[in-house]
């Protein structure tokens, strides 16, 4: 059986309410399988980030459209793209767009050029995440952006 409910995968789910006394009901059926890239380091990596980043900071049932079409787009460069270049500055703008949906940050985020212009903001990006978002958080995510941005800093190297 092929893995569904993987980071990045895109699904179709059914939740079936029932009544106090029973149990309720969830059908999740594949639409599309990203689970081929979890077979490469740098972008099983960035998925895993995106997806983290995504889940544990966006409040339960509260619409966020403009954040999940910019996550997918990030999600389908990453799937795309041959260079960790060609993704990383779609990357850097949706953690933007992610800290200003929040509340931290306005305007909106232009795409950075250069190399020397993504990594500037998205080290800016994880200074507000950390001092933003996940400091005095018992979980931590941020490990899995720290292991991105190692794996990126190499790839480009």
């Amino acid at each position: 059986m092929r893995p569904i409910l993987i980071a990045a995968n895109a699904v179709t789910a059914e939740f079936r309410e029932r009544t106090a006394g029973q149990m309720s009901g969830l059908t999740v059926e594949l639409r599309l399988s990203r689970a081929p890239l979890m077979s490469e380091p740098l972008a099983a990596a960035a998925l895993e980030w995106c997806c983290a980043v995504t889940a544990s900071t966006l409040p339960d049932e509260q619409p966020y459209p403009d954040v999940y079409q910019s996550l997918d787009a990030v999600i389908s460069a990453i799937e795309s793209a041959n260079l960790v270049r060609d993704w990383a500055g779609a990357l850097a703008a949706y953690e933007l767009l992610l800290l200003r949906s929040l509340g931290y940050g306005s305007g909106s985020p232009d795409l950075p050029k250069s190399w020397d212009e993504i990594l500037t903001m998205l080290n800016a990006n994880g200074a507000q995440l950390g001092r933003h978002i996940f400091q005095g958080r018992a979980t931590d995510v941020l490990s899995a952006r720290d292991r991105l941005m190692e794996r990126m800093k190499r790839a480009v190297a």
